[in-house]
């Protein structure tokens, strides 16, 4: 947004959704993070902020070194993953594969996932490339 006109307009977040269908099965999607609202925090100037509903359980930082993957497993709790560097794949039990880096951010909702015939249940996931992927994640309480 650079004109005068689009600089009053909420800005809208794009991001990965991993989820679980009605049968057990998981799937990721691009969806679209709405809800900015122009406020000022600390009385700093006003920026767009788009506050979360669910209440933040703990955050945490990890490392996934060169070459790891994390086989078959379910998100932990539903988390908000931020890479900070590097990249890191995710892939879920419809085939589908997503790589992302920095300035990707993914939300992991795929509990209650039913194992496949293959044993398949959530997703994989592992790092991409030559360098560690520096993640945070959010892990929400509900």
């Amino acid at each position: 947004m650079t004109d005068d006109a689009s600089k009053d307009m909420p800005p809208t977040l794009s991001y990965w959704h991993v989820w679980a269908d009605e049968d057990g099965v998981s799937h990721q999607e691009r969806r679209t993070l709405e809800g900015f609202e122009r406020e000022s925090m600390g009385g700093a100037a006003p920026q767009w902020n788009a506050a979360q509903p669910a209440v933040p359980a703990k955050a945490i930082f990890t490392v996934l070194p060169v070459g790891w993957t994390g086989d078959w497993h379910e998100n932990p709790a539903p988390q908000w993953i931020v890479p900070m560097s590097g990249r890191w794949f995710v892939e879920t039990m419809d085939g589908q594969r997503v790589e992302m880096g920095a300035g990707d951010l993914s939300f992991g909702g795929d509990q209650g996932c039913t194992a496949d015939a293959a044993g398949h249940k959530g997703h994989r996931s592992g790092t991409v490339g030559d360098e560690p992927a520096v993640l945070m994640l959010v892990q929400m309480a509900s």
